[in-house]
């Protein structure tokens, strides 16, 4: 129920977003840092002010939930349990109760993988491997993979659906798995027992380099893949 005056520019806009949509073009392009918003305009009343959770003029709330920090309203903010996290600075959807903040990583994560993940520095603080946006204040779904690298949902499951074969199951900046395959390596091992290779290539090894555990090791050549003798994997190198 209100317009944000840009810090930046002076203009009013609806949001930070369609502030940023319309300078992102040309020589004055640039982004706007919602903290420095210091005025409002109400839509009701049109009256200018400093940011709040109403109009001082005429009462009408601006939305169920404001942050005075983020200078941020949202009428579903409520039953969408949206919160502030002063460790990432903005607001978050979802509930405090259900998330923790890593230091590390340098963002919220679920509960669920509070003692599993892989920290890696500033992990959030990355543009998507795919399509080079920003993570941290990303409007749509991150995954955070087993290695601990962030990627968008959709172009992660984009990224599968264009590769076969094991290069499907690999995190495009490291390499490693990107979860846990063990029914995959499995079936592998089954595949591989039920299709012996030619007599002129049954005996031959080569040397490889696993991506999950980097283990240096032999294997027996098979054009379906090489498991590595330390963690079982099958997402290898030859080396």
């Amino acid at each position: 129920q209100c317009r944000i005056v840009a810090p930046c520019c002076g203009e009013a806009f609806w949001c930070r977003h369609c502030h940023n949509d319309a300078r992102s073009d040309g020589k004055n392009r640039h982004e706007m840092d919602r903290t420095e918003v210091s005025e409002v305009i109400c839509h009701k009343c049109h009256h200018r002010q400093r940011p709040s959770g109403q109009c001082s003029s005429c009462g009408v709330v601006f939305g169920k939930y404001f942050c005075e920090l983020c200078k941020f309203w949202d009428d579903d903010g409520v039953a969408n349990k949206v919160f502030h996290c002063a460790g990432c600075k903005i607001c978050r959807i979802g509930g405090r109760e259900n998330f923790f903040h890593c230091d590390t990583c340098g963002s919220c994560y679920p509960n669920e993988i509070r003692n599993s993940h892989t920290c890696v520095e500033n992990a959030m603080h990355q543009s998507c491997p795919v399509c080079l946006l920003d993570l941290f204040e990303s409007t749509t779904k991150v995954t955070i993979l087993k290695c601990g690298h962030t990627i968008h949902q959709e172009c992660l499951r984009g990224l599968q659906d264009s590769f076969a074969g094991l290069q499907s199951v690999r995190c495009p900046l490291c390499s490693v798995s990107l979860y846990k395959y063990d029914e995959l390596w499995q079936e592998l091992d089954r595949q591989i027992a039920e299709t012996p290779m030619p007599d002129e290539y049954a005996d031959t090894c080569i040397l490889i380099t696993c991506n999950d555990c980097q283990e240096m090791s032999t294997a027996l050549f098979h054009v379906l893949g090489h498991k590595c003798k330390r963690c079982n994997s099958f997402n290898t190198r030859r080396t």
